[in-house]
């Protein structure tokens, strides 16, 4: 995780943003009078905001921001005004759970409209808010958008140097056949039997099994990735209980050093969640620890029940994926990888034109949209590159996949750097690089049986050379991306022949 690329820094700019934001939300709470309860509303609500919000431009992130009320506020009305209504209170937090999931088919404002409805109905239980606290609850919300808007927007406005979304685009389909559709059924069935389950365990702090559930599915879309990302999230979590029991407890809510220790963990949050989602997981852990802390009711035990509810969580997380409309690892990690070298041929077409001169060619932002492909590759491959997959020879093709295709974005990156420098003079011979390099990835997309025929009717000496010599620095990066993608030629087609993961 200590040692994961950063490039431009934009973790670490993010995670440090994001501290501010929520910072800033709390202490305007704080001014205003509102309650702790309140506060931590509003702190909670700004980091959200600052978490969920992926869209591609700064002026949509701006609408899906000033949109994030109309999501919250209802919800937030109806939780706490069902608070002492058991059976009404579950029935709308399953249906606020199904609206949240199926929002994703509207891309990355869905996405973040729907994570924002279910965390205010999460968080009123999370602090046991009561109707009369409805109004401060409202007003500490709005203050911390605000904030939030304030430093992203104006103090800090990272995405006018990072523009793409950190959601990439939803797969298409109908009906059930949309992954979007599919998993709001998967999510629902899975949350109210965790619901149930974890009333069973506690009647007060039940709800963390349902929030364990619901964070399980967010940018999983396969049965494998949500395996693996339930068993990362108790480990997580395991984690976290240790260092809470070590620091949470010790602090006992003392004001500030609890207020310190909690930035540390929003900034561990927002710096790890690109790269581990367990340390992730360990930083939201002892969050919360420290938040019961200073709300009076943190011990050893509510530590354990976390724990419990976790567990309770996964296991409903990943049997719901197994039984409820399953889709299959092997078409989920195909096409993301397809994608990703779809991008890679963009980026390497914008290249060439904008050092062929071209004033409106730009490959930084497919650049960009790159590295988010490939963090979905990395997802979707991530049960078989698994220290307990049993599969060795399909670890063993994924993994050198993966490390192909990181070498891949290692040459885009470079070649993006150098057309971006205004004295880079173009080389007649780019444009046959070009093609090359396009050539290649439409190689590898072509299903095998059209790559057969399509090679006895090549004319000789088409074929593409990875061992052709650079001259420059642009060359020299496009030769690289073609010998890459010549490597990448033997394990895409051994997948095809034997799945890297099963069905």
């Amino acid at each position: 995780m200590f040692v994961a690329p950063d490039p431009g820094r934009a973790r670490l700019r993010n995670a440090s943003r994001a501290v501010i934001g929520v910072a800033l939300a709390v202490a305007v709470a704080e001014l205003c009078g509102l309650s702790l309860v309140a506060s931590i509303t509003g702190g909670l609500a700004a980091l959200l905001a600052l978490f969920t919000v992926t869209d591609s431009t700064v002026r949509a992130q701006r609408v899906t921001t000033a949109l994030l009320p109309a999501a919250g506020f209802p919800v937030l009305a109806l939780a706490t005004t069902l608070h002492g209504v058991p059976l009404a209170r579950d029935a709308v937090f399953v249906a606020v759970v199904f609206a949240g999931v199926y929002a994703r088919r509207w891309g990355a404002r869905g996405h973040a409209l729907g994570i924002f409805a279910f965390m205010n109905f999460f968080i009123t239980q999370f602090l046991h808010a009561r109707p009369g606290q409805l109004p401060e609850l409202y007003a500490a919300v709005a203050l911390a958008l605000l904030s939030a808007g304030a430093v992203r927007f104006v103090l800090w406005p990272i995405e006018r140097r990072v523009p793409p979304a950190a959601v990439p685009p939803a797969p298409p389909g109908t009906g059930l056949a949309r992954p979007t559709t599919r998993q709001a059924f998967q999510a629902t069935a899975a949350c109210a039997v965790a619901l149930g389950i974890g009333q069973a365990l506690s009647e007060d702090r039940w709800y963390w099994a349902v929030g364990t559930t619901w964070w399980i599915f967010v940018n999983t879309t396969s049965r494998g990735e949500t395996l693996v990302r339930g068993f990362r999230r108790v480990v997580g979590t395991v984690f976290g209980i240790g260092a809470g029991l070590l620091i949470a407890i010790p602090l006992n809510g003392a004001p500030a050093p609890t207020a310190a220790l909690v930035a540390l963990c929003v900034f561990g949050i927002f710096y790890t969640a690109a790269v581990s989602y367990s340390w992730m997981m360990l930083a939201v852990t002892v969050m919360a620890g420290l938040l019961y802390g200073l709300l009076g009711v943190l011990d050893p035990g509510l530590l354990v029940l976390r724990l419990e509810q976790t567990a309770v969580g996964a296991v409903c997380a990943g049997l719901a994926v197994i039984l409820v409309l399953p889709v299959t690892t092997h078409a989920t990690n195909d096409m993301w990888i397809q994608r990703a070298l779809r991008c890679v041929r963009t980026c390497t077409a914008e290249a060439a034109a904008r050092l062929a001169g071209s004033p409106v060619a730009d490959p930084a932002p497919h650049a960009a949209e790159l590295e988010l492909f490939l963090g979905r590759v990395r997802l979707s491959l991530a049960p078989l590159v698994h220290p307990l997959s049993p599969y060795r020879g399909r670890k063993a093709r994924a993994r050198r996949v993966l490390a192909l295709l990181d070498e891949c974005a290692v040459e885009v990156r470079g070649l993006v750097s150098v057309a971006a420098d205004p004295d880079a003079s173009h080389d007649a011979r780019l444009a046959a690089a070009c093609w090359r390099v396009e050539a290649a990835v439409e190689a590898l997309l072509t299903p095998e049986a059209e790559r057969a025929a399509e090679a006895e009717l090549r004319p000789a000496g088409a074929a593409v050379n990875p061992a052709r010599p650079a001259s420059g620095p642009a060359l020299a990066h496009l030769h690289g991306l073609e010998r890459l993608l010549a490597q990448l030629d033997g394990p895409l087609r051994s997948a095809s022949r034997s799945p890297l993961v099963g069905a």
